[in-house]
């Protein structure tokens, strides 16, 4: 029983870990914004990257969004995590985040 209890311990302590591993990132979005097929009201939120997907977390309620997108490597480190917008019609669609302190860059496109 004993060496049950430390297998599933050490278990827990990596899967811990690798959750813990998840970088995310500041942005503020000064007006809603489209991102792909997700639209999202101005305000704060918090992105991470799992996978082919950004997961976009709203710092005031907590409720996430997730968005497919498309990982890009640029040849240098972005010194400011930066949103690229374009405004169509009356909103504003993301077309990319670049993550401050890496050479990361996030695409999206319109799924519609």
């Amino acid at each position: 029983m004993t060496i049950k209890s430390l297998l599933l311990t050490g278990a827990l302590a990596v899967a811990t870990l690798s959750i813990a591993s998840a970088k995310s990132y500041d942005i503020v979005l000064s007006n809603p914004t489209k991102v792909a097929n997700v639209n999202l009201k101005a305000g704060e939120y918090k992105v991470k990257l799992e996978g082919s997907n950004a997961i976009f977390t709203d710092v005031e309620t907590g409720k996430t969004f997730t968005a497919p997108a498309k990982v890009e490597n640029a040849p240098k480190k972005f010194d400011v995590t930066a949103v690229d917008t374009q405004k169509k019609a009356d909103i504003d669609e993301m077309q990319a985040i670049e993550l401050g302190g890496t050479n990361t860059k996030i695409e999206f496109s319109d799924s519609e």
